[in-house]
């Protein structure tokens, strides 16, 4: 076995399912040994960040490691973003990256792709990564590996690893599993207590569900603890689909102003806030009616707890929620939940179309054909996205990165087999939207609804007296059959309802429909996003 074939069999070990990738000259050779080995299946795709998009979706979507393989320099550095996308939201992204050669190392010469020195690469991916190896020794390999995914599992990060070309056929031992470290039994019993000490003295508890919940396939779990301790349950705006699957008392998304009054009302009013894997940010809590009092939260978050003023270290959610279950049993008190109602029954008629009916007409797509997953990009398209009903969801919530909807998508359908839709904005578009030209050598098949108003609305609508904002018009509709694809542009309700039912009956090639929006009509939950920031922008 080679140290190439020994990383692909710990990798499938850990639960990656494929790689995703783009060749380059200093990944030729592992590349041949992905391909030839097939210990995993090999996507490739066009551009590297759509690469990271569909490696990080996969991750999500299979609660495992994603992985995405590129070139020295060239490759990997088009790669940041989407790392850094993975690193913010908690992604378990595994980076392999061809490198340099020891001769070449050794030449003197400034090689093709180098930055500054040799090891600039490594160096910035330390700043998106939690843990990074260069495979230059045969006898180290099996012992580094282990340790970069074992982190990569642990801490539901990225992780970076560099494969010398000349390395890639070295024969290397397979790599050992590490055992799961030990439980603090005692200190999760002191957390316990005082956790349930702190619910049992709440007038008003509440539970928030967050990406952890998701990143460590606690979802099941954490739904049969909500159901025993009869919480009213709200997802923030990032996990937004959390829980779509399971029997849980889920209210809606906490989205402050911009959301149900209802759902803010109970989350700003607890007295006791107990968020599991919520990650406490901006777009999570920034347009909050009033601050969340974090002295009478517990917040359950990057392996440790905190509740008041003090926390507990190294207690990681997994072995929070299975001690929780081990200590709660089902209790006869049960908090009002009034769930979220979505909008059903699209008028199909002439009338131009807003993000509202885009929402209607899916879930009553759904509500004929049944859930499917959806991958959103950022904008316009994921605030709507809070108007159709539960079910799984991919968007880059906090890190809020354009061009993911799409490689993601395309990720999501080839971890789960399932036909995902997809929404975009035509800006989103035009930076990914071209990695449906993949579809064809795949299978793949994805709905992809374009949110065309020609324009970046979302920016425009924070800063409107600017005109950099307006993009021209671009016909994707008809750029899909060139893709491989087929395309529509619809302008009316009707159109709209028409088209998507002829793209649920039809498989085999991914159905587009390029939705023209008029400028300046945004989603109810957008307009209330952006009025809430200026607002709260005004007083500071």
């Amino acid at each position: 076995m080679n140290i190439t074939e020994s990383l692909l069999y710990a990798l499938k070990a850990h639960g990656a399912t494929r790689v995703f990738g783009i060749p380059g000259d200093f990944a030729l050779p592992f590349f041949r040994i992905i391909e030839e080995s097939a210990i995993l299946p090999l996507h490739t795709l066009s551009h590297e960040p759509g690469v990271g998009f569909a490696a990080d979706a996969a991750a999500r979507a299979n609660c495992a490691l994603g992985v995405a393989a590129v070139t020295y320099g060239a490759g990997a550095l088009n790669l940041v973003n989407a790392v850094a996308s993975a690193y913010a939201e908690k992604s378990p992204l595994v980076v392999l990256s061809g490198g340099p050669g020891h001769g070449e190392a050794r030449s003197g010469l400034l090689l093709h792709h180098q930055v500054k020195t040799l090891d600039s690469q490594r160096k910035i991916f330390e700043e998106i990564t939690c843990d990074q190896i260069c495979l230059d020794d045969a006898a180290r390999a099996p012992a580094d590996i282990a340790r970069v995914l074992a982190s990569c599992r642990r801490h539901s990060r990225p992780v970076y690893i560099e494969l010398p070309r000349d390395m890639v056929a070295v024969e290397c031992l397979p790599v050992p599993t590490l055992p799961a470290p030990p439980r603090d039994t005692d200190k999760l019993d002191a957390c316990v207590d005082e956790v349930l000490q702190r619910l049992a003295r709440a007038a008003a508890p509440v539970l928030m569900v967050g990406v952890e919940v998701r990143r460590f396939g606690l979802e099941d779990k954490v739904a049969e603890l909500a159901r025993r301790l009869g919480l009213p349950v709200v997802t923030t705006f990032m996990g937004r689909g959390l829980l779509a699957e399971a029997d849980a008392p889920l209210m809606g998304t906490y989205m402050g102003v911009a959301g149900l009054p209802e759902v803010t009302q109970l989350v700003e009013s607890s007295d006791a806030l107990l968020m599991l894997g919520v990650i406490v940010c901006d777009t999570n809590f920034a347009v909050s009616h009033k601050s969340i009092d974090m002295r009478k939260a517990i917040l359950a978050f990057d392996a440790q707890l905190s509740i008041g003023h003090h926390t507990y270290a190294d207690v990681g959610l997994a072995d929070l929620v299975d001690h929780l279950l081990q200590r709660v049993q089902a209790t006869d008190t049960h908090y009002a939940v009034a769930r979220q109602v979505f909008p059903r029954g699209l008028v199909a008629d002439g009338a131009s179309i807003a993000p509202h009916d885009i929402a209607t007409a899916i879930n009553d797509l759904m509500a004929t054909h049944g859930r499917m997953p959806i991958a959103s990009d950022v904008g316009d398209c994921l605030f709507t996205a809070m108007d159709i009903d539960h079910t799984a969801l991919l968007g880059p919530g906090y890190y809020a990165t354009m061009g993911f909807g799409v490689p993601a998508g395309l990720g999501l359908q080839a971890e789960t087999g399932q036909r995902p839709l997809i929404l975009v904005g035509d800006g989103a578009f035009q930076m990914t939207g071209w990695e449906l030209g993949n579809c064809r050598r795949y299978g793949w098949d994805p709905i992809v609804l374009v949110f065309n108003n020609a324009r970046w609305e979302m920016l425009h609508s924070f800063q409107p007296e600017s005109t950099f904002t307006d993009l021209d018009e671009w016909d994707f509709a008809h750029m899909a059959t060139g893709m491989g694809g087929a395309g529509v542009r619809v302008q009316t309700r009707a159109e709209l309802h028409a088209a998507l039912d002829h793209a649920i009956s039809t498989r085999g090639q991914f159905q587009l429909i390029d939705i023209r929006i008029p400028r300046g009509v945004l989603s109810q939950a957008l307009q209330r996003f952006v009025a809430g920031v200026k607002r709260l922008n005004a007083v500071e």
